[in-house]
């Protein structure tokens, strides 16, 4: 059974950081890439960050392209985000994603595992 644990989120001002983790376990980890979406209030889901597998290329939405960086510990079989000079509008529900295994990235329903998500919270 896949299970992807999340940690990491929080509250923080405005041009503060934060760094969300997401442990697989259960998972072929470095075969089928991995992500991260969000979901704020009233919004639909939206694709953050990916990192591709086994390549580890990473991809990132415009909206963090610059202050945020997907990364890898193969050997953790976990997956990071490190946020930098967040804004109020990161505020959302983070999700990690596993298992891609064909279609569109950016696309939810491409993915096959989740985690449970984790709140941030950036105050102007």
């Amino acid at each position: 059974q896949v299970q992807l644990a999340e940690s990491g989120g929080g509250s923080v001002q405005a041009g503060g950081s934060l760094r969300l983790s997401c442990a697989a376990s259960g998972y072929t980890y470095g075969s089928h890439g991995m992500g991260w979406f969000r979901q704020a209030p009233g919004k639909e889901r939206e694709g953050v960050a990916f990192i591709s597998a086994p390549a580890g290329r990473t991809y990132y939405a415009d909206s963090v392209k610059g202050r945020f960086t997907i990364s890898q510990d193969n050997a953790k079989k976990t997956v990071y985000l490190q946020m930098n000079s967040l804004k109020p509008e990161d505020t959302a529900v983070y999700y990690c994603a596993a298992g891609l295994y064909g279609g569109n990235l950016w696309y939810g329903g491409s993915w096959n595992y989740w985690g449970q998500g984790t709140q941030v919270t950036v105050s102007s």
